[in-house]
């Protein structure tokens, strides 16, 4: 059991020296070892990380530690580490090992944050439910035979499982917050740009955004404010204004809270509708006001997605050929055969069928009916929430249509699982940040999760109302 609830207590108790950070770590491997039936991580770097606790328990006693010693992360399995394996959860590039550091992964490693391991994920982090990985599927901690959302799932069920402090995922169309929803945690998309991507592997890079997956607001907030900021290495990272996201939080601004009801039409299950119906009145009680808006192209939100990101994820994928690096296959019949092979045998069932839709919409004759009108329907998207801003501060929406679904019930049905990401595509393809927070669970004690998004760049806001919730109407 944790003697901490978030990581300003955790610092207190290393500082005061009423907690071993050598103890942490090895409560955290202890538990990881234990719930390897979860298969959350692909890989743990378990003598390394003893090794570096060692070295920051004694930075803190020298009062020479960094903003978040002693804070114990996992990381998705498609950011780079210098040295150590980034398989994408993929037999593609199984044996390989990154040649330099994320830029996210050093901003916490230049804080004195520990990485516990590499957490499992959907190939190439293209799925809904986490059972697209060449190193199996990962159960739901909270129900093992339910999925735990995808394509972050793994960085979720470690957050979840308590065999970490805080994770860090990729969203690219909902996948940090249908993981965070399922799995009853907070998961944060940041505002395209605010974050680096420089060592992250691309799926879809006009659409890829990293974040935190967390058991409360604050740490939320303290690693945002860490891993935030122009990199000179990735070009479309911004800089905006400074970024007091945790001191943010305590402030209490007047919010407006948007209602879509595009976003609460049918297909939704009444349970989740009821609870978040719930979190509404109590807000209201609470002096919010709440305003009705429209966002009507949200109807096109899963076409869109599904046209521009398969498209990107072609192009981006063509670099995997066997010949630089990564798998190669043992058909060496003639050059052509050996990148027909190497794809064929290295890829799996969903990434190929994703390839194949995108390398579709971009082919000749089909380029201006898909990929030229989603770009204009995305803009369209946009437009929807730039209008919806100039109302309101913060739109609240359900994460998913539904909680966590069993394993292999929708593998089958590849369009039924893409609905899994009908309200949190819209996110990405608008740019904007979004939060996932876990607001209960249903009759069959599966976690419930509610959405919030806000306009670019106002990452404050949106924690800030997040912080309220927490403490106000979810204690």
């Amino acid at each position: 059991m944790l003697s901490y609830k978030n990581f300003k207590e955790k610092s207190v108790l290393l500082k005061e020296g009423k907690l071993s950070l050598s103890d942490n770590i090895s409560y955290f491997l202890s538990k990881i070892h234990e719930s390897k039936n979860i298969n959350a991580f692909n890989f743990v770097f378990e003598e390394n990380a003893k090794k570096i606790a060692k070295e920051i328990e004694t930075k803190v006693k020298n009062g020479k530690a960094g903003k978040l010693a002693g804070l114990v992360v996992a990381i998705k399995d498609v950011l780079s580490i210098k040295d150590l394996p980034t398989t994408c959860s993929s037999n593609m590039l199984r044996n390989f090992k990154s040649i330099y550091t994320a830029t996210v992964v050093q901003r916490l490693i230049n804080e004195d944050a520990i990485i516990i391991g590499k957490t499992n994920c959907d190939e190439f982090a293209m799925g809904s439910s986490n059972e697209n990985s060449a190193f199996g599927r990962v159960l739901n901690p909270v129900n093992i035979s339910h999925v735990p959302g995808g394509s972050s799932g793994g960085s979720a069920a470690a957050v979840a499982a308590d065999l970490c402090d805080i994770s860090l995922g990729t969203d690219t169309g909902g996948s940090i917050r249908q993981p965070a929803a399922f799995c009853g945690v907070y998961g944060l998309k940041p505002t395209y740009g605010l974050i680096s991507r420089y060592g992250l592997t691309a799926f879809a890079s006009s659409f890829d955004t990293i974040g935190p997956f967390a058991k409360n607001i604050e740490d939320i907030a303290t690693v945002l404010e860490v891993i935030s900021g122009k990199d000179e290495l990735d070009s479309t990272s911004v800089q905006v204004g400074t970024n007091n996201y945790l001191e943010n939080i305590f402030q209490n601004t007047k919010i407006k809270i948007g209602i879509a009801a595009e976003y609460f039409g049918e297909g939704i299950d009444k349970e989740i509708q009821n609870k978040i119906r719930n979190i509404i009145n109590k807000l209201k009680d609470k002096g919010f006001e709440f305003i009705d808006i429209s966002l009507p192209h949200s109807e096109y939100n899963i076409a869109t997605y599904y046209i521009l990101t398969t498209a990107e994820a072609s192009s981006n994928l063509a670099r995997y050929d066997g010949t630089r690096y990564g798998y190669r296959s043992n058909n060496n019949e003639n050059l052509s055969e050996m990148y027909k092979s190497s794809r064929s045998e290295g890829f799996g069932k969903e990434v190929k069928r994703r390839i194949m839709l995108g390398t579709y919409v971009l082919s000749s004759g089909y380029y201006d009916a898909y990929y030229r009108k989603a770009q204009k329907v995305r803009r369209l998207i946009k437009n929807d929430f730039d209008d919806a801003f100039r109302k309101v501060d913060i739109i609240l929406t359900p994460t998913s249509p539904f909680v966590a679904f069993k394993i292999g019930e929708k593998t089958n049905n590849p369009l039924e699982m893409y609905l899994s990401d009908i309200f949190t595509t819209s996110a990405n393809l608008a740019g904007i940040p979004g939060i996932n927070i876990p607001i209960g669970n249903n009759s069959n004690g599966l976690p419930i999760g509610m959405q919030l998004l806000a306009n670019q760049f106002d990452e404050s806001k949106l924690l800030q109302l997040s912080y309220f919730i927490q403490n106000n109407l979810l204690l």
